[in-house]
């Protein structure tokens, strides 16, 4: 086994130029974890909001960026038996609080999980982070039910795409913002029936145009990564009983809102992040994405959207890529 190992840190807060390769030990596993060495990794907005120095990771976690990986077990801790799926050699994808930006990380077991069939072990990579926030979110926070109408912000990327198709298949109707053309047909594609040009169109307007057939017409869910920027709008969008569930804040995080009209609705406002979680939340959440999101990728009603694969050492390059928001699902980075 090797000692030392290729991994990706971030020199200071900034952009894509404070990206380094680095040399680091290889970690060991402790109890109840494995020691993966790691096919590939997928980006998420966590590793950009951490290299900008607004989101550290949780404390006594690696400072190493990356929330997600697939690659093969080469080493248990202690109270990890053979037999139990975690094998020499077995392919695993795993969520993590940090460290997959790496050639070896270790991993919870009950973070980790079997690469569903018919999915490479690369792609794999892609799909832990966005799956266990979109059901985590929308079914064990916001507690959504089939034929009840979602409307989801910033669909093109990695949670909006998984967003479209968990949903599509539990039975849910799912409306899109998009900013091109392109991105839109992309949503429909992967199953988004109502799909909405934001620069051009009033979400407001549109959702309640899709729900005109009901008395109080709105959504009942909103996925939102925007936050404070939409604050208001969203819950003006929202139908009697309707939940808004707020995972992220690229249109910044404060706001001001009119409580009555929230109160009118008797609506409600879900606030949550998924890297800070206690382990024993993450395994619960991992246990129902393996036991009802995987089913959906086995009969093909979930397909992997990989847009852009780098190499570990064109980190610096993915971020661009990943920061110019042209990506179209998930982009990874594979261990080259």
């Amino acid at each position: 086994m090797k000692k030392t190992m290729r991994a990706i840190e971030y020199t200071e807060a900034g952009g894509p130029d404070v990206i380094n390769v680095a040399t680091r030990p290889v970690p060991q596993p402790g109890p109840g974890e494995v020691l993966i060495k790691v096919a590939a990794a997928g980006l998420n907005r966590a590793d950009v909001a951490q290299r900008r120095g607004v989101y550290p990771p949780p404390a006594g976690e690696s400072d190493i960026p990356g929330l997600e990986v697939s690659g093969t077990v080469v080493e248990r801790g202690p109270g990890v038996q053979i037999g139990q799926g975690y094998d020499d050699g077995a392919h695993v994808c795993a969520l993590l609080a940090a460290g997959g930006y790496a050639e070896y990380v270790v991993a919870p077991v009950a973070q980790t999980v079997p690469v569903p069939a018919g999915v490479s072990l690369v792609d794999a990579a892609g799909l832990p982070e966005a799956a266990a926030t979109v059901w985590s979110n929308l079914v064990m926070e916001a507690g959504i039910e089939p034929g009840e109408r979602l409307l989801v912000h910033g669909a093109s990327g990695g949670i909006g795409s998984a967003a479209i198709q968990i949903m599509t298949a539990y039975g849910v109707d799912v409306a899109v913002t998009g900013s091109t053309a392109g991105k839109l047909e992309y949503a429909r594609e992967l199953g988004a029936d109502v799909v909405i040009d934001y620069g051009a169109e009033d979400f407001v307007e549109r959702i309640r145009e899709a729900t005109n057939d009901r008395d109080e017409p709105g959504a009942d869910v909103i996925l939102d990564v925007v936050g404070a920027k939409y604050l208001e709008r969203n819950v003006e969008a929202l139908g009697t009983g309707g939940r808004l569930v707020v995972i992220g804040m690229t249109g910044g995080a404060r706001a001001e809102l009119d409580l009555s009209k929230l109160m009118a609705r008797r609506g409600r406002i879900i606030a949550t992040t998924l890297r800070a979680r206690p382990a024993e939340e993450k395994a619960r959440i991992m246990q129902e994405v393996r036991e009802h999101v995987w089913p959906m990728i086995t009969h093909k009603h979930l397909t992997v959207t990989t847009d852009r694969v780098f190499g570990l050492s064109q980190a610096r390059e993915s971020h661009e890529y990943f920061d110019s928001g042209e990506h179209r699902g998930k982009v990874l980075l594979v261990v080259d």
